[in-house]
């Protein structure tokens, strides 16, 4: 048995969807995707600040491997103007422009340079990188040449 309407079509033919409510939807999605993507990425001051000091650890990592795998001394020079580091005469790698960073040795007297001796041993320093409130810091120890990071908190 088939129900019928008062038109005298069958029921099933108007269950669904009509056209003004699928364009009504599709222009909800249409406005909030617009909002999501009209503000940019994602991002805050202790992630851009966490993801810049473990690039600077990275690299003096790097730096210390190439001492003591080719038995020669290896310099990482650090640019807290231009915002970028460098191993040696590599090209310059760059550091967000937001992050600030300085360097100082164990005395407190400001560097601008790392050295890692072919033995491991390095000048030491204390990096420190921060934005809008959020801080970490990368040590470079002297004697053994050890790059650590601070654990935030």
């Amino acid at each position: 048995m088939t129900w019928r309407t008062d038109r005298g079509y069958p029921a099933a033919a108007q269950s669904g969807f009509t056209l003004i409510e699928m364009i009504v939807v599709l222009v909800v999605l249409g406005l909030t995707l617009g909002l999501a993507l009209g503000h940019g990425p994602m991002h805050s001051p202790a992630l851009n600040t966490g993801t810049a000091a473990r690039q600077v650890a990275q690299t003096l990592r790097l730096a210390r491997s190439r001492a003591i795998a080719q038995d020669r001394p290896v310099r990482v020079s650090l640019d807290s103007v231009g915002h970028a580091m460098r191993i040696d005469g590599s090209p310059p790698q760059a550091l967000p422009r937001a992050i600030a960073l300085s360097a100082t040795s164990f005395t407190g007297e400001p560097i601008v340079a790392v050295r890692f001796a072919p033995d491991g041993s390095s000048s030491g320093a204390h990096i420190v990188l921060g934005e809008r409130g959020s801080e970490r810091r990368v040590v470079v120890d002297w004697l053994t040449g050890r790059v650590s990071l601070d654990d935030p908190g």
